[in-house]
Parts: C-alpha cells; structure tokens; sequence
C-alpha cells in the first residue's frame, strides 16, 4: 500500500529562524513597540502568525501588524532561510520508496511555493498545501482535512512537525503524528501534544518509515 506523508515547512523542512523573527522585529518597530530580540520570539514560529501578533501587540494591532510583517517578508524574509542538513537526502529516499509526498503548513501557499521552489525542494513533492492570504486554512486540522479530500489520499497518511498544532491537526484527521526535536518545539511539547514517535534529525526519520 502507498504510504503518504505530510511534511510542515518552517522547523521541519527548512529554519527560517532569521526571516521571520527580523520581519516581527520590523512591524514591531512600525508600529512603535518594544523591539524584541530574535532569540525571543522563535515560539512565533510555526504557529499562525494573527495569533502571535495578538499576544505581541494586542488584537487591536494585530491585522495591522501581519500586513507589516508581510511587507518586509515578501520582498526579503522568505529568502532569509535555509534547508536543515539531511532533509534532502531523507526525502530522496522516500521519494525512491515511492512514497508520496506533500507539504501542509500554515504559512500561505504564495510564499510556501516561492520557498520550496527556491531551494528546488519541489522535486520531492507532489504539492504544496498552505493558508489563504486572509487565513483561511492557517489551522492545520483545516489545513489537512483540506489536503487530505485535495490530493485523492486514502489508506496510511502521515504528518511530520516540530510544533504541537502538526500533531493536534494530525491526530484530529486520523493520520499518524510524527514530531521533530531539531526546530522549534520541544520534545514535551510533542509528546504532551499526542505525537508517536519523536526523532531528533533528519534522517532518523527514514528508519520510522522503515528505511534505512
């Protein structure tokens, strides 16, 4: 039987630490509120960013916010990223084995694509599934419950993350949850969240798919 797998984006495929938190930095300067350090804001990663704002400046500010943070973001922050070592061996393997691959994550799709595409990720997917500019599908049980209907997926179906929402959405869609130490959320955090297995690099991630 074909296996599936979902794989986020942000602390899963790539790190893009340095991007998100400069264009935080740069809508929280716009806005005239305290400038916090990079080091500070990495649990902004991975979650929709209209709820970390809420917490950073308040609803009232949010939306306004996230159209700053986009501004800086679109011209240079999707570019400020990399690819975590091991991740292309590891989907090379899989996509040998056959395995069909997508990605699902909350960032929208426009950027998701620019990213994938420019580090020449898209060779090992089949799609890339993302949120709409105004956040519909930025929730990842939304988001998954979409993909999974979108790409035809039936029968063993997987999603990898580093953050509790890719376990929640996972688990709330019946597929198996596999959580990721090497980004942004902790191995409690995962666990706490229902994840069933937890690995710590790349490439261990061939051997929970039973690849060597």
């Amino acid at each position: 039987m074909t296996q599936t797998v979902f794989f986020d984006l942000d602390g899963t495929l790539t790190d893009p630490k340095v991007g998100i938190t400069s264009c935080i930095q740069y809508a929280l300067e716009k806005l005239k509120f305290a400038v916090i350090p990079q080091d500070d804001l990495t649990w902004c990663i991975g979650p929709p960013l209209l709820e970390s704002f809420a917490v950073l400046v308040g609803h009232q500010h949010s939306a306004e916010a996230l159209a700053l943070y986009r501004e800086r973001f679109s011209e240079i922050g999707w570019k400020e990223n990399s690819v975590y070592p091991g991740i292309e061996h590891t989907l090379e393997r899989l996509r040998g084995a056959e395995f069909r691959l997508f990605i699902a994550t909350s960032k929208p799709h426009v950027y998701a694509n620019q990213i994938v595409g420019h580090f020449q990720l898209d060779q090992y997917f089949d799609a890339v599934y993302g949120a709409e500019l105004d956040g519909t599908r930025c929730d990842k049980s939304d988001l998954l419950q979409y993909a999974l209907c979108d790409s035809y997926t039936t029968g063993v179906a997987s999603m990898v993350g580093d953050r509790k929402h890719d376990v929640i959405g996972a688990l709330a869609n019946g597929m198996a949850a596999i959580g990721v130490t090497y980004g942004y959320g902790s191995r409690q955090e995962l666990h706490e969240a229902g994840a069933s297995r937890i690995v710590d690099r790349p490439g261990d991630l061939l051997a929970t798919f039973s690849l060597k």
